[in-house]
């Protein structure tokens, strides 16, 4: 029996239920400390809109593995059709812009298999879904468009030429998540890298460590190993002096709690430690910051004073031009243009971004909100749909726990007020807690009272009970004409608000009165209405307005304006700062 089938079947009990037969193996942590070989470049390519090469079979059905010896056939891989990895495939070719189906990747590479190791096949990210293929042989699919998935190898790996298909489909279908309807560009392909990581035969899985909540001078966390196995294990911080001997149980998990007084990581002073845990036969290094989180009344406390988030809205979309966001440069450079406007905070919307984004945000002083694509109108009593927002959920929370900078998990965006959508995002927010009880838990609230006769928006959404913050998208002055500066705001909920949205679109360089809309003096009126109404706000925290850059939408196409680019962004798909922008940046300057 395999070793990945041996441990899934001593786990089926444990596992969440989307886990089958068919379905990745648990996730790897910090995978960019592990010995790998990477196969990110150029792949083959089949465009596959009528799902030809499945045939009759749920294996793939190409030339590569059937004799083709007197056969008729139409399909091959080697023909010379190619796409870079990691990369949507929308803005590589021409004529894929706006496909949405089914597309082959295939490539080969070496493998020098050793003695005593065991290899795990690691996938960044695919849209949206992913079956996976290596020497023919199936190992299995994955749901979910923006977080990792692995499978064990070791079997199936051979030494010396290898041979990896994957195919990925993209097609948007009412059960998924998101649903049909999305305001961005649905990217298809192998978005994020792909590795084949070199593992000891006993490793280190996965692990936690962080400050105990209610002091800042006791740090917690565990460990969990590869198998169910008994081993000794040593974590060592050396710059506080710290180190400690531990021991797996049966299953191959510790808990520990030990004595230190690190620095806190904050925005002014992001400090990292270099943390190393080892085994018998493994070593993982990472590097992790500590600092605690939390609300008292309608504050929000970072290591145990109020601070004020100010922030950006961001989607994993290219600087320049459209398309996914494919390289670390690419990611910092978002980053960048957020701290040139003065933020201590992102917004990472509406879905999990790259790690290096959220590594590299950790070292730049940015605190993040991170969430999961359950958005606008997702099928609240479909069991496959919260099955699908559950592992996501998971994948995002197992791959950034050790963030110090991700500060806020938000399970929903701008979802419709009823009592299905409410159970459903409550047991969303139970399995957050039960993963992470350490970090603030929200969803971006859309459907707002407003009461004409005191010009006064009233917050009383049923999932404002069980959120810590109340975050609100607000488009006042945009979808609504009215009077933004004397907006009122209020709530029965003695809990800190976050304006999680706001703003207006402008073309880049069209210019007018502050009264012509699609003009930067209107989008920056807007903004300016906005920062005279934050101050009538006593339970305001903070604000990440809507969006630092245009982006890419089939939503959007008003000719000549819009052109497919939704264009609320502060800096325009060229790089070009609006007017919108230098209003914000004074505001945070002015918060300082």
């Amino acid at each position: 029996m395999k070793r990945r089938t041996r441990y899934l079947l001593t786990l089926a009990f444990t596992l969440p239920l989307y886990l089958t037969a068919q379905s990745p193996d648990p996730l790897l942590a910090n995978v960019a400390d592990k010995e790998a070989l990477v196969l990110d470049g150029t792949w083959n390519y089949i465009v596959d809109p009528y799902h030809t090469g499945y045939r009759d079979s749920p294996r793939y059905d190409f030339p590569e593995y059937i004799d083709a010896k007197g056969n008729f056939v139409e399909y091959g891989f080697q023909a010379g059709n190619t796409l870079k990895v990691p990369g949507d495939w929308n803005t590589q070719r021409d004529e894929l812009l706006y496909y949405e189906n089914l597309l082959w990747y295939q490539r080969s590479f070496m493998a020098k298999k050793r003695d005593g190791k065991r290899y795990v096949l690691y996938f960044g990210a695919a849209n949206y879904r992913a079956d996976v293929y290596m020497n023919g042989e199936k190992l299995g699919s994955h749901e979910g468009g923006f977080t990792p998935f692995n499978f064990e190898v070791t079997d199936e790996l051979k030494n010396g030429d290898n041979y990896l298909v994957v195919a990925v489909n993209n097609q948007r279908k009412e059960e998924y998540v998101p649903t049909l309807k999305t305001d961005w560009w649905n990217y298809g392909g192998l978005t994020r890298s792909v590795k084949l990581i070199e593992l000891p035969d006993a490793y280190i899985r996965d692990y936690k460590l962080q400050l105990k909540k209610g002091g800042t001078d006791r740090l917690y966390g565990w460990v969990q190993l590869s198998d169910s196995i008994e081993q000794n294990i040593t974590l060592e911080i050396p710059e506080l002096k710290v180190k400690k001997q531990l021991s797996t149980d049966a299953k191959g998990h510790v808990d520990f709690e030990l004595r230190a007084k690190p620095i806190l990581w904050s925005p002014e002073n992001p400090k990292l430690y270099d943390v190393l845990f080892q085994t018998e036969t493994d070593t993982v290094t990472d590097r992790i910051g500590f600092r605690t989180i939390g609300v008292k009344g309608q504050k929000i406390l970072l290591n145990g004073r109020p601070i004020f988030l100010k922030g950006i809205s961001i989607h994993e979309e290219a600087p320049y031009g459209g398309g996914r966001v494919s390289t670390a440069d690419q990611s910092r450079q978002l980053l960048e243009w957020a701290k040139e406007l003065g933020c201590n905070y992102v917004r990472l919307a509406h879905y999990p971004h790259n790690e290096a984004m959220v590594r590299q945000a950790e070292e730049m002083g940015l605190m993040v909100w991170s969430e999961i694509p359950v958005y606008w109108n997702i099928l609240w009593e479909n069991g496959h749909s919260y099955r699908i927002a559950e592992q996501m959920l998971d994948e995002m929370i197992t791959r950034d726990r050790n963030r110090a900078n991700i500060i806020i998990w938000s399970v929903a965006n701008e979802t419709p007020k009823k009592e299905a959508r409410t159970v459903f995002l409550k047991k969303l927010i139970d399995k957050t807690r039960e993963m992470d009880p350490e970090r603030l838990v929200s969803a971006a609230l859309h459907e707002v009272r407003y009461d004409k006769t005191t010009h006064t928006k009233v917050i009383e959404d049923d999932l404002a009970e069980y959120v810590d913050i109340l975050s609100v998208n607000n488009y006042c002055g945009w979808y609504q004409n009215s009077d933004c500066a004397s907006l009122k705001w209020a709530t029965a909920f003695k809990k800190p608000m976050i304006m999680s949205e706001f703003g207006g679109g402008a073309l880049q360089g069209l210019y007018g009165k502050k009264d012509e809309r699609w003009t930067e003096k209107f989008q920056a009126e807007i903004y300016r209405q906005h920062v005279q109404m934050f101050d009538g706000i006593g339970f305001l925290a903070g604000t990440s307005p809507w969006i630092l850059k245009d982006f890419k939408s089939p939503l959007r196409m008003l000719p000549g304006i819009q052109d497919q680019w939704n264009r609320k962004g502060l800096i325009s798909e060229e790089g070009i700062r609006k007017q919108a922008f230098f209003v914000l940046q004074g505001y945070y300057q002015s918060k300082e």
